[in-house]
């Protein structure tokens, strides 16, 4: 068992990590995933840019840290050309999708294999860091990568948020149980 510190200005995370695995018991990822699809988020799309390359993939793994500093953590596939990019180029964007993206959504997860450019026909500006992010998000987020953390299949990057874009009102794109969903006001 070990204790691992990450220190950003002002950002003190405490991870407790366990490199013991049960003998007794393993989790069969199945089981696991079943589990998950109770779980709501909403739907993004993470960008990079870098050596006249660009890719995207859908995200739901992203969440804010802290205000204080500006800094946000998404979690991307190690085998994915989005992770390749990003770890390259040390930055990317981050689109949050509206419900009129599901489309969007869905080039993006790779649901169209026959689109090979994700990008054509769809329209996209950069902030600072020159990732593309997505025209009709509800928000961009434009990043730099701070720190890394190996997760297993995955990476978790941390990233200082170097520009914000809010586009004001309107409907987040969400999934929950394998579907896309609306949000809906409870009374």
């Amino acid at each position: 068992m070990g204790v691992y510190c990450l220190t950003l200005p002002g950002l003190t995370i405490m991870m407790e990590l366990t490199m013991e695995r049960s003998t007794s018991m393993t989790l069969d990822s199945e089981n696991l995933r079943a589990a998950m699809r109770a779980w709501s988020a909403g739907v993004t799309v993470v960008t990079a840019a870098h050596a006249g390359q660009r890719h995207g993939m859908t995200v739901n793994s992203f969440t804010s840290i802290s205000l204080d500093p500006a800094t946000i953590t998404i979690s991307l596939q190690q085998t994915s050309r989005t992770y390749e990019l990003v770890t390259q180029s040390r930055a990317f964007g981050l689109t949050m999708l509206s419900a009129a993206q599901a489309r969007v959504s869905d080039i993006f997860a790779g649901r169209f294999p026959e689109i090979e450019d994700r990008f054509a026909d769809i329209p996209v500006e950069t902030l600072v860091t020159g990732s593309p992010l997505i025209v009709g998000g509800l928000a961009w987020l434009d990043c730099r990568v701070v720190q890394t953390y190996d997760a297993g299949m995955n990476m978790l990057f941390i990233a200082e948020v170097l520009s914000a874009r809010s586009f004001g009102a309107g409907q987040p794109l969400l999934y929950h149980d394998r579907k896309y969903w609306q949000l809906s006001k409870l009374s």
